[in-house]
């Protein structure tokens, strides 16, 4: 009867508890499906989306999904594509929130090539989300629909940057107009007249410039310094080259033009003098009232030397007249004629090397804006460029003078 007892009392304190037990496990289920079905999402934003910048996401269940994963190898991704290694700088996965460095690194720099190359603004519209390398993306608000402003250039370093490149290419067109700088050295041919282009420093300045833009772009998109290549460094000394190599060919037919003027000047003035001396000999011949047969021979012997010393000053002021010409500085036609042609009028050797430039130089600015680095030009490409190069200085040995030539074309 005891046992019955204690048994019914047993039997009700069980049904107890599981009428009590039952609730909370029905409400425990739940909560873990929640748990379970709960999938992050980006929510907010701030910061400025621009390379070299720091932003600040909001992930929608962050917390939960941090439980279960490893939140310091999330990534962002812009138009859907991973900045790889590009990993969290702080994590608060309590307030949802991460925030990144947005860095160009090795890893992620063809990345931000695709993402910046070929601007077509200061800004462009991007999705933005985060993810695992690899993986798929969180769901995001910043999709299609509501995209974000992806900075290429900042406004503010665009604009001194730009004001700055301006001001230098306005004052290097203001001096090759009315200087020398990219001209035939030498004075001045007459007033209002200036010489004639030089196609060694033409191309020299072209390649300046070239690289100084580009340089100052591929900053201001990525930040980076250490932009120019091997090939760069190639075609500026080529081009260095090829203007200093011309400036000693034509320093040197200077030199030995201004020696013959000066060798012949002597002559022609020892001539002179010679003449006098002759002409005083043959009148104090013939204000004697007589003279021996000897001297007659001496005096006809006087006329001949002074008829051919008078021929041959004559022949001498005639070379220097020639000479003179020659070194009188050249005037300028326009550009294109004067860095094209010499005192033979265009020159094949000429146009080569400027077909060439121009070509390179519009491979050039392609690599820049496409790909945001200075271009890597094969060896065969350089050494095709320094063959042009060598062919123009190897004309320039034979070439005549330009100066003389180019106030009459």
């Amino acid at each position: 009867m005891r046992q019955a007892k204690l048994a019914g009392i047993a039997a009700l304190i069980w049904l107890g508890l599981a009428a009590t037990a039952v609730p909370g496990l029905s409400a425990q289920v739940p909560t873990a499906q929640t748990t379970a079905n709960a999938q992050p999402k980006v929510v907010g934003f701030a910061g400025n989306l621009e390379a070299d910048d720091l932003i600040s996401l909001e992930v929608e269940h962050l917390a939960e999904w941090a439980a279960a994963n490893n939140p310091a190898k999330l990534v962002p991704y812009v138009n859907g594509l991973a900045i790889h290694g590009n990993y969290p700088e702080e994590i608060h996965a309590s307030k949802n929130r991460l925030h990144f460095h947005l860095q160009i690194t090795p890893e992620s720099k063809q990345v931000w090539v695709d993402l910046l190359g070929t601007p077509k603004g200061v800004r462009r519209p991007v999705t933005l989300s985060v993810g695992l390398e690899n993986q798929s993306p969180f769901d995001t608000v910043y999709g299609d629909g509501n995209t974000l402003p992806l900075t290429v250039i900042s406004p503010a370093y665009g604009v001194i940057a730009f004001a700055l490149v301006m001001v230098t290419l306005i004052v290097f067109v203001w001096l090759a107009k009315t200087t020398n700088i990219i001209r035939q050295p030498g004075p001045r041919p007459a007033a209002g007249k200036l010489r004639p282009y030089n196609l060694g420093r033409a191309q020299m300045a072209f390649w300046f410039f070239l690289i100084y833009a580009s340089y100052v772009a591929i900053w201001l998109t990525t930040s980076a310094l250490d932009t120019i290549t091997a090939s760069v460094l190639a075609l500026m000394g080529i081009s260095a080259g090829t203007a200093l190599s011309e400036a000693l060919i034509d320093s040197g037919k200077d030199a030995v033009a201004a020696g013959k003027v000066q060798d012949v000047t002597a002559e022609k003035l020892a001539l002179e003098q010679s003449i006098a001396e002759l002409q005083s000999q043959i009148a104090d011949l013939q204000a004697r009232p007589s003279i021996t047969p000897e001297e007659a021979a001496n005096r006809d012997n006087l006329g001949k030397q002074l008829q051919d010393s008078r021929t041959r000053l004559a022949q001498l002021g005639q070379q220097l007249q020639e000479l003179s010409g020659d070194r009188q500085p050249g005037v300028s036609v326009s550009f294109l004629r004067d860095i094209l042609s010499d005192g033979n009028g265009y020159s094949f050797h000429r146009f080569q090397i400027f077909a060439w430039t121009i070509v390179l130089g519009v491979i050039f600015v392609s690599s820049v804006y496409n790909g945001l680095t200075m271009p890597e030009f094969s060896s065969s490409l350089l050494g095709l460029m320094g063959i042009s190069s060598g062919t123009y200085i190897g004309f320039k040995f034979p070439e005549q003078k330009q100066q003389g030539q180019s106030s009459q074309r």
